[in-house]
């Protein structure tokens, strides 16, 4: 299974989606890789790192854009953004399977927000990761 986490720019909630579920995830069968519906600008945030380390998250690497490689590569998208356009991906050859997470961007910088919105992406993650292992 190929699990697709994205959010507005992937430069912080689909990032540590993919982070976190590859940290915890010790099924072999099943990938999971996050993209951006817009490329976010370079560098990521400071904050978000400082706060995602502390977690035991590291956060690396430029935010990527959906590309027609990743919706052909995925099974199932997650969505870990609160604006997700309605039938985005509800077409075609790349309709998918989509869970939304509506986890709110972090719009004013501070600590405490960025911990609270990590620490609801890791819950969903472990959740995530049980139902998977019982679907065995």
């Amino acid at each position: 299974m190929n699990i697709l986490f994205i959010c507005r720019y992937n430069r912080f909630r689909s990032k540590i989606a993919e982070a976190y579920f590859n940290k915890i995830n010790k099924n072999k069968n099943i990938n999971a890789k996050s993209a951006g519906i817009f490329i976010g600008s370079y560098p990521l945030d400071k904050t978000e790192i400082k706060v995602a380390k502390e977690l035991g998250i590291i956060l690396k690497g430029r935010p990527k854009g959906i590309s027609t490689k990743l919706l052909r590569w995925k099974d199932l998208i997650i969505a870990v953004t609160d604006d997700l356009p309605k039938g985005l991906f509800n077409f075609g050859p790349y309709k998918s399977k989509i869970i939304n997470w509506k986890i709110e961007d972090n719009y004013n910088g501070k600590e405490k927000s960025v911990k609270n919105i990590i620490t609801r992406i890791m819950k969903r993650s472990e959740e995530l990761v049980k139902k998977l292992e019982k679907q065995k």
